[in-house]
């Protein structure tokens, strides 16, 4: 008998402009078995309010492809936007994942923003934690998670085949490289998680969560390990560590923090779920002051 090849994943990308995110599913065409991959929830900051236009594209590609969700899974605990995974959940179901450095990650904030002795440090909020090395099944496809830390410890990669699901560990080429500023990054370590994406074969696609696009120009949402490997203006091949670091770290002395950092962190580190209202039945966040990140020099 024929062996059965597995097939290549049903792919869809959204790109969330006022964000710079990209959302990302991935379906096994024979099973319809499906994840999401970085879902972005609507979040207006002046106002504070929510919409649901993003996770509504999402929807009604489920809808009309007739695809069931298995797994919303998150590349880390997102600074720059608020996640729709519990908005996803609720809607179609599934398992949320995230790696299991989030649990480092809500140590940190959970201080930063002085959470109630409730909030739970263990990643509970989340469905399933992922390690390195990893693997799962999406209906025929074969997945496997790789850790890759640098950015913040809980950063990991979704491999689907031949495509790299990276998170913010690398950008499009002419963009670099995540900053790795924020409490727990670590620009060594960072460049390990490159190195270990660069070693993948050299037609594997590397998709990416986010472009920064010049006025009039696309976003960019893949490229391959060959292209990224010899044209990322932050790591090439002939990088060195050293190199790498110094780079790095110079270029992050210099970053403002995200706009949307304190809403997005309090909101993700819950697997994107709202703290418990007030007695008078209205949702707070928490700003600390004089915390988090440094003015634009």
């Amino acid at each position: 008998m024929k062996q059965r090849t597995a097939p290549e994943p049903l792919l869809w990308h959204f790109f969330d402009a006022a964000t710079s995110t990209f959302t990302h599913i991935v379906a096994c065409p024979r099973t319809r078995r499906a994840a999401i991959i970085d879902p972005v929830q609507d979040y207006e900051p002046k106002s504070a309010r929510f919409s649901a236009l993003s996770a509504d594209q999402l929807r009604a590609v489920f809808r009309d492809e007739k695809l069931t969700l298995e797994w919303i899974l998150e590349t880390h605990a997102h600074a720059d936007h608020v996640s729709a995974a519990p908005l996803l959940q609720k809607a179609l179901g599934g398992k949320i994942g995230i790696g299991e450095g989030i649990r480092d990650v809500q140590k940190t904030f959970a201080r930063v923003f002085d959470l109630p002795p409730e909030f739970a440090k263990d990643g509970s909020q989340f469905d399933h934690l992922w390690h390195g090395g990893e693997q799962f099944k999406l209906g025929e496809l074969q997945c496997e998670v790789l850790a890759t830390p640098g950015h913040t410890p809980d950063s990991l990669t979704y491999l689907v085949g031949r495509h790299a699901f990276i998170g913010d560990t690398l950008f499009p080429p002419n963009y670099g490289t995540a900053r790795c500023d924020f409490p727990g990054g670590d620009a060594a370590q960072l460049y390990g998680s490159i190195q270990a994406l660069h070693l993948l074969a050299d037609d594997t696609l590397l998709h990416f969560c986010h472009d920064y696009p010049a006025e009039g120009s696309e976003p960019i949402e893949h490229v391959t390990v060959a292209v990224s490997r010899t044209t990322n203006i932050h790591c090439r091949a002939n990088t060195t560590r050293e190199q790498f670091v110094e780079l790095r770290q110079t270029r992050d002395r210099k970053l403002a923090a995200p706009q949307l950092i304190i809403p997005a962190v309090q909101l993700n580190i819950a697997a994107g779920r709202l703290p418990p209202a007030a007695d008078n039945g209205i949702v707070y966040l928490k700003i600390p002051l004089e915390v988090i990140g440094r003015p634009p020099t």
